[in-house]
């Protein structure tokens, strides 16, 4: 899969809404339609309407133009932590709000050796201990070594959709998968590699350059 090059407008809806999205869309549409015939079907209408944009907004998935830098944010939101890890490496944990965009990007180009589904709660995501929520756990190969990156569901978020598997070759800023309604990422910096953001700064997945050098 070939990453955007190029800045453009076009927004898309992203991969695996459809078991969320379908089903209040026909609902919104046939509620509508009874409403042709009895005005009191607005009441049921009227807020899956709106929830239908709410959703169309919440899963929407624009194209970017890849940052510059050795290894770019995995996801849009706000840095929420950047803690020193006992191996040396650097963990910068992002916390994403409903919203943000929820797909995520890969931060480095390699090969992906492992994505571990681990189960686990569903704290809210902003909890310090919802390391431990349900996780999808990616392992790249890349010109820095072994990099790991970390999708955490929240209290709403049960479901992390990976768009890749073990063995894929990812383009830098490539997208790799969904977290539905709110979450977490976290990024492990290899031993060496010091983060050039800090707490309470806003990132872009695929765009922000999250290391110094």
């Amino acid at each position: 899969m070939s990453v955007d090059s190029a800045k453009s407008s076009r927004v898309r809806l992203a991969r695996g809404v459809s078991p969320w999205l379908l089903p209040t869309t026909a609902a919104a549409a046939a509620t509508a339609l009874l409403t042709r015939r009895d005005r009191r079907w607005a009441f049921a209408a009227v807020p899956l309407g709106a929830l239908t944009g709410a959703m169309l907004w919440f899963f929407r998935d624009p194209d970017r133009t890849v940052g510059d830098g050795r290894i770019l944010s995995p996801a849009d939101g706000v840095v929420q932590s950047v803690d020193p890890w006992p191996d040396g490496r650097t963990r910068v944990a992002i916390f994403m709000s409903p919203v943000n965009v929820h797909v995520n990007r890969a931060p480095l180009a390699g090969n992906v050796t492992s994505v571990q589904h681990v189960a686990g709660g569903f704290l809210p995501a902003f909890n310090k201990d919802s390391d431990q929520n349900e996780r999808v756990v990616w392992h790249f190969a890349t010109a820095l070594g072994d990099v790991e990156m970390v999708q955490i569901a929240g209290a709403v978020a049960r479901r992390i959709v990976p768009y890749l598997t073990a063995g894929a070759k990812v383009a830098q800023g490539e997208r790799i998968g969904l977290i539905r309604f709110g979450s977490r990422v976290d990024i492990y910096l290899p031993e060496g590699i010091s983060s050039a953001v800090s707490v309470g700064e806003k990132t872009v997945a695929g765009v922000t350059r999250i290391d110094h050098g």
